[in-house]
């Protein structure tokens, strides 16, 4: 899907602060060309950017790129694999970063532990197409600390050819159907794991009974002989080479899985009508930033329209941007993988921070699993 998309058009803006760019088009055309704007002249400043893998255009539109040339602002650019390996380098001191983007849980952990900055959303003026269902959410309840980027749903990919549709609709319960042992891939982190444990037992994502925990444990140490492998991005490859047939993961992956150059069109997506997690990614300054007017800058230039648009396009998860949610190529916006209906959105469940003690048990289970 990478390749279906046209660059998007210029339309001519004023620069705010440090050439933060405002507005953008609400879709009158179909390309923009960033370097019809003027070039900004280096200033001097690099900005550390700490996000996922995969999770943003550096190909069609190559957003960094157009953000420094917009700009001045030079962008270091890493990535991280999951919630829980960007907590322990931040939480370590180990790197220093700017702007970074977790998910829900591990943003409201991280500004729980003072970790993150109060936004200057003077420097944040397309904060205003964000959608207002999408601000207010349990993790940032007074959206003060950040601004959501994209969101989508945990389910089920399949590939088509081995495994039956009657069998896809066991919901969760074909994570652990026998009959495809070893050809299953489970989440290697603890919190989407659980999560899927604890909705197969009927139990709430959140819970913090330690009856129940251990109740999933159990469940997921039976379902361990059935596995191929623990996976986070090794997902892709696994997948589309059919190494494997059957794994839970992020509904914008479709993108890669099914709809990438290196896809594969047997694979489908499943969201299990039992529950599963809706989930928000957003970004924030962190509280020790060097940059951070740099930072609330690149923050609101992905919040530009040609800019959430080319994102959501690239990368495939569910954007929130209401005007860039209107002129998606009909490819995605109109895909129920990344635009559920309302009557599977009402089965989802947003994970929340959970308490010291919750979280001790979660990591100590999962520490037991993984041995």
């Amino acid at each position: 899907m990478k390749k279906l998309l046209a660059l998007l058009l210029c339309l001519a803006t004023a620069l705010v602060f440090a050439g933060c760019i405002n507005g953008g088009t609400n879709g009158d055309s179909d390309a923009w060309d960033y370097t019809t704007e003027p070039k900004h002249e280096p200033t001097g400043v690099t900005l550390n950017v700490y996000n996922w893998g995969e999770y943003i255009d550096d190909e069609v539109l190559d957003v960094n790129a157009a953000f420094t040339y917009l700009t001045g602002i030079e962008v270091n650019y890493k990535t991280f694999e999951n919630n829980e390996a960007m907590y322990a380098i931040l939480s370590s001191g180990a790197a220093e970063y700017d702007v970074v983007c977790p998910s829900d849980y591990m943003m409201g952990k991280m500004i729980s532990e003072g970790m993150m900055k109060k936004l200057n959303f003077d420097n944040i003026p397309n904060y205003r197409y964000i959608g207002e269902e999408y601000k207010n959410l349990p993790y940032d309840p007074n959206n003060e600390y950040s601004v959501p980027y994209t969101w989508g749903t945990v389910g089920i990919f399949y590939n088509s050819n081995y495994v039956s549709e009657e069998d896809v609709h066991q919901n969760w319960d074909i994570l652990w159907n026998e009959k495809y042992k070893g050809k299953i891939l489970m989440f290697d982190n603890p919190r989407d794991a659980f999560m899927i444990a604890l909705q197969k037992l009927g139990y709430s994502i959140n819970t913090t009974n330690e009856n129940e925990w251990n109740e999933a444990y159990e469940l997921l140490a039976k379902q361990k002989p059935l596995l191929n492998q623990y996976v986070n991005d090794g997902v892709y490859d696994m997948m589309t080479g059919e190494e494997a047939w059957i794994a839970p993961y992020y509904a914008g992956d479709a993108n890669i899985m099914i709809y990438g150059d290196a896809g594969n069109e047997a694979i489908k997506f499943y969201i299990p009508e039992d529950g599963t997690n809706f989930f928000v990614d957003a970004w924030g300054v962190l509280k020790d930033s060097k940059h951070p007017d740099e930072a609330e800058a690149y923050i609101n230039f992905l919040c530009r329209t040609e800019v959430a648009k080319a994102n959501a396009e690239y990368i495939g998860y569910s954007t929130p941007h209401v005007e860039a949610r209107k002129v998606l190529d009909p490819a995605v916006g109109e895909n129920p993988y990344f635009y559920p209906p309302e009557n599977v959105m009402k089965n989802t469940d947003m994970y929340l921070q959970l308490d010291d003690a919750t979280n001790k048990i979660q990591s100590d289970l999962w520490l037991k699993l993984r041995q």
